[in-house]
């Protein structure tokens, strides 16, 4: 029964279509599917077949990524209440994008991604200055900061990553809070995270998933 609904799933989420992908949990927790194996069994592994899709296609639909990430985040919301005992989190991370850098639709997927890996993730927004994005990560306990830009001057500009790592470093923070960036410029440019000093980068708002969740394992429990 599950691989029909594992197959049924997949279809909808890669066709894009949110109310066939939804019809099919329904009937799945209507079968006695647990809400534990929607979220563990089909969904995450429906996110982790677009990242192998990406890897052999970076140019794959765009809005397919935007899709599966937004349906996975919504159908795992909707699940965690009927959990038999309360999922365990594996961290939590902030997200923006960087200062004088309006774009979002990155940052959507990334959250989506994470939400279903079972990561609490707090969306800081657009135009994010740097000392917003450290006093937030320490507010709030997070692991990583995950900071995305769409254009080579918000990637590389002072008040960016650049700014951010900065702030780490005076701040004695470097060891509790690792720091990811994303975006256009890191893919035209694969070694600029090195040089705006983060951590790490990901090509895609999917994988992007994947690096963070990495990441946290690096980071000691504060």
């Amino acid at each position: 029964m599950l691989d029909s609904i594992i197959k049924a799933y997949n279809e909808a989420v890669f066709e894009t279509d949110k109310d066939a992908a939804f019809a099919v949990v329904n009937d799945a927790l209507a079968q006695g599917v647990s809400a534990e194996d929607m979220v563990f069994k089909v969904v995450i592994p429906a996110v982790e077949v677009m990242m192998s899709r990406i890897t052999q296609d970076p140019d794959a639909n765009l809005a397919q990524h935007f899709m599966t990430a937004q349906i996975a985040a919504e159908v795992t919301e909707k699940m965690l209440p009927m959990f038999r005992s309360p999922p365990e989190i594996i961290g939590r991370a902030v997200i923006g994008t960087a200062s004088g850098d309006l774009h979002s639709l990155g940052k959507r997927i990334v959250m989506g991604c994470l939400k279903s890996m079972m990561v609490d993730v707090i969306d800081l927004g657009v135009n994010v200055p740097a000392e917003r994005f450290v006093d937030e990560a320490v507010r709030l306990d997070a692991r990583v900061i995950a900071i995305s830009a769409m254009m080579v001057h918000t990637a590389t500009g002072e008040q960016g990553c650049r700014k951010v790592r900065q702030l780490l470093r005076e701040r004695g923070l470097e060891d509790r809070i690792r720091l990811v960036v994303g975006g256009a410029p890191y893919r035209f440019d694969p070694e600029l995270y090195k040089s705006v000093g983060a951590d790490a980068w990901a090509s895609d708002g999917i994988s992007a998933g994947k690096v963070i969740v990495d990441l946290m394992k690096q980071v000691r429990p504060s």
